[in-house]
This record gives structure tokens, C-alpha cells and sequence, in this order.
């Protein structure tokens, strides 16, 4: 179930794209990669986006 009619993400998956924002936020001013945790949360996008549009069909 969506968090909201706007937005595909449910509670969890919501939930840890905050809190992998967090951890990117902190990589990038220690200076340090972001690519494994920014694919991590394209890929949680990504699952929630393709359910929702096959909740549509």
C-alpha cells in the first residue's frame, strides 16, 4: 500500500530510501563512493515504480 496517491514507495521501502539518503549524505562529506548505495535506491525505486504500475493494469 502507498504511502500516499503521489508516490508509489510503501512505508518500508520509503523508510530505507531515508535512511540510505542519510548514509550517502555522510559518504559524500567524508569524501568516500556512493555508487553502490545509489544503485541500492534507484533499485528500490525502480521494484516500487513496476508495482505500482502493475497494480494499474
Amino acid at each position: 500500500m502507498p504511502v500516499s496517491k503521489h508516490d508509489p514507495h510503501n512505508a518500508r521501502e520509503l523508510a530505507a530510501v531515508l535512511l540510505l539518503g542519510v548514509r550517502i549524505d555522510r559518504r559524500k562529506n567524508r569524501g568516500k563512493s556512493v555508487k553502490q548505495l545509489e544503485k541500492r535506491v534507484d533499485r528500490i525505486r525502480e521494484k516500487a515504480q513496476e508495482r505500482e504500475n502493475n497494480r494499474g493494469k
